[in-house]
């Protein structure tokens, strides 16, 4: 990685990790429709079908993991990533939806009795806080651990004590059911949109209340 890497570059690093799994997704799609067919089909043909859509599935996961492991090496860029792009549409999304913020803390730590909570994107003012979480590829995994993270707050930071503390996610590739569990449970979820971001979160949502 050059010192010149900049987030549009890192975003588009993003965009063609999508791209690839999605890609990768429609292999499998075509390889279970060929198997389906092998019945009917000539067994020679469909043989050289199944090398030629493994031969490509093979490919597409070679590139995978080559923009993955370029991903992996951005190290400290990361957080460059999330305050160039995510950070600034944070407060103009919020306050649309009648969330007073006017402030944003990016990787948030706090330490006590051995237990550290930290939060990527804290966004607040006197009255209201937003804690975001951001991921690269969100999983069901990193929503049930936001929760937690949420559940903590207040006895971390007592200065907010009196706030309304909503939850957030944000995820460039965002795995399957992720976004549903996420809104189920109350959180907004952050979406990529074009060379933008948005909420997934549909008008009629009602978010949790810390």
């Amino acid at each position: 990685m050059g010192a010149a890497l900049t987030v549009d570059d890192i975003w588009k690093m993003f965009q063609e990790t999508n791209r690839l799994f999605q890609e990768s997704q429609e292999r499998w799609e075509q390889r279970h429709r060929e198997m389906e067919r092998v019945m009917q089909a000539d067994r020679a043909e469909t043989a050289s079908t199944f090398r030629e859509t493994e031969r490509q599935m093979q490919d597409t996961d070679r590139k995978i993991k080559q923009v993955s492991t370029q991903i992996g090496q951005l190290g400290g860029r990361w957080g460059e990533f999330v305050e160039g792009l995510i950070a600034p549409a944070c407060i103009a999304m919020f306050t649309e939806l009648g969330i007073q913020v006017d402030e944003i803390y990016p990787r948030v730590k706090k330490v006590i009795g051995g237990k550290m909570l930290e939060i990527d994107l804290l966004v607040a003012n006197t009255v209201a806080a937003v804690l975001v979480e951001v991921k690269s590829q969100l999983q069901v995994e990193d929503v049930r651990n936001h929760l937690t993270r949420l559940a903590d707050f207040k006895p971390f930071f007592p200065r907010y004590a009196n706030c309304q503390v909503y939850g957030a996610v944000a995820g460039i590739v965002i795995e399957s059911k992720a976004d549903q569990f996420a809104i189920k449970q109350g959180l907004f979820v952050i979406e990529q949109s074009g060379e933008t971001v948005r909420l997934a979160n549909d008008r009629e949502f009602k978010p949790k209340v810390w």
